[in-house]
């Protein structure tokens, strides 16, 4: 007879054991191999506000180097001319258009129309509901470290006690991020120099900059998350008014005359921004993090402060100085190093990429946005033959008219809502927006005011509405 010893308890728990141990490994080496995702979005950015991106007056050796070392987009786009709509846009995946939060919060009472004006301003809603599944919540759910420094300005709920119990519950903090530093209604800093008197941003030495602070706190958080799969929404306020910049880099760019120049103190503060964000990057790279990390830099509107030349406009409009911004990327391994792109993209595509990045599948929304996998990769796959732009209010400057906006291949259509005037420029051909060729090809120009006007009824877009006589007469 045969006999068999089998495995005794002590062995048996022992064998359980390592079997457990080496699954917890594995688990864990499979979440430490996840991507981490940093977007950097700075505030007011223009498209030439740059070196890389051609203005040689600028010194910006950082975000220069971090271009060089991905992809950089050259016809990027911004979901609204002003902060807040792109942000919502960033955060859902979903149009401006979509959300009706078309203007920077709180923007102007309902009903506003400047004198003279035959239309009043379509009615925007002023803050992201708690609604909707952020993109951070969604990674968060998926066991991503989450963190959002800077600016906000998606919290806005009115005026008064109400309104400021309100916005407590409307920062980012509640809508998945794990970590909040800086992030309230504010649309800009009081100042750059502490105190800041932002809400939620603890102060420290009086005389501390803004820009080095806020680097600070990415870099701590990187450096504590370094084993975990994380998320970093870095908003940087620069370079937002109040324009506040280091004396010694002011007294730079006053010494620099020529185009790209406009604003010496505005100069100085891209490259105070251009300094922290390199030494961030370079912490990122001292923990070990640069080859497993996407990091995505780009802006949330066109030009305020800056020589947006050869655009037209400014922050504020539809012509391509407004919505125009820098945008690239970088992915050791994914993304070919100084590589370019010249197909459009749009705030909305965040959303989509960063869920595809982290292997998450969108929850059942409308999604606006085009995952931008297939452009990194340089592959087939990315498929969208229009860009739209709904824009039904009036910036704090007023200085716009109320339209909205289709871009197809190389041509782009203004739609005036005030008189139905229509623009049309070959971008390829003319970037500064100078040769209207609505009237020179009017079959193109119809089709595509038809094709804006069916999206405008589909995402149901918010219109202005007719004031004074030109009401009347109707």
């Amino acid at each position: 007879m045969s006999v068999s010893k089998g495995i005794g308890k002590g062995s048996l728990a022992g064998v359980l054991g390592l079997v457990f141990m080496s699954l917890g490994w594995a688990a864990e080496t499979e979440e430490a191999s996840r991507p981490n995702i940093v977007v950097i979005m700075a505030d007011d950015l223009g498209w030439k506000d740059l070196h890389c991106y051609g203005n040689e007056l600028l010194d910006t050796p950082a975000l220069d180097k971090l271009a060089s070392e991905g992809m950089r987009f050259t016809d990027a786009y911004a979901a609204a001319p002003v902060c807040s709509p792109t942000r919502a846009a960033m955060m859902t995946g979903q149009a401006p258009a979509r959300l009706q939060l078309t203007n920077h919060a709180p923007g102007h009472p309902d009903g506003f129309a400047p004198e003279g004006s035959s239309l009043a301003e379509a009615q925007s809603v002023r803050n992201l509901a708690l609604s909707y599944e952020t993109v951070a919540e969604q990674l968060s759910d998926a066991g991503y470290e989450t963190a959002h420094i800077g600016k906000w300005h998606l919290s806005y709920a009115g005026r008064g006690e109400e309104g400021k119990l309100a916005e407590l519950e409307l920062r980012p903090e509640h809508q998945g991020f794990g970590i909040n530093i800086g992030g309230c209604y504010q649309g800009g800093p009081p100042s750059y120099f502490a105190p800041y008197r932002i809400p939620a941003l603890t102060e420290r030495e009086e005389g501390e900059y803004l820009p080095e602070r806020l680097a600070d706190e990415a870099i701590a958080f990187v450096e504590e998350k370094r084993n975990k799969p994380f998320y970093l929404n870095w908003w940087p306020y620069s370079v937002h008014y109040p324009m506040e910049a280091k004396e010694e880099l002011i007294a730079k760019y006053r010494a620099r005359k020529g185009p790209g120049i406009k604003n010496p103190i505005y100069a100085a503060m891209i490259e105070a921004m251009d300094t922290e964000i390199g030494r961030f990057l370079v912490a990122l790279d001292e923990a070990g993090l640069r080859e497993n990390t996407l990091v995505i830099f780009k802006s949330d509107n066109g030009g305020y402060d800056g020589d947006n030349r050869p655009l037209r406009g400014m922050k504020g409009m539809l012509y391509e100085g407004g919505i125009r911004i820098p945008w690239f990327a970088r992915w050791p391994g994914k993304i070919q190093p100084g590589s370019t792109c010249s197909t459009p993209v749009v705030s909305m595509d965040c959303y989509p990429t960063l869920l595809e990045v982290a292997g998450v599948e969108p929850v059942k929304t409308p999604v606006d946005g085009e995952s931008l996998l297939p452009l990194f990769q340089q592959s087939e796959g990315f498929e969208r033959d229009a860009i739209f732009f709904h824009y039904p209010n009036f910036a704090f400057h007023k200085l716009n008219q109320l339209g909205g906006v289709v871009r197809v291949g190389d041509h782009k259509l203004i739609k005036r809502y005030d008189d139905g005037e229509l623009e049309l420029f070959n971008l390829k051909k003319d970037l500064g927006e100078t040769d209207n060729l609505a009237e020179e090809s009017p079959e193109l120009a119809q089709q595509l005011e038809e094709k804006l006007d069916a999206w405008l009824q589909e995402v149901g877009a918010a219109m202005p509405i007719r004031v004074g006589k030109e009401k009347d007469a109707e």
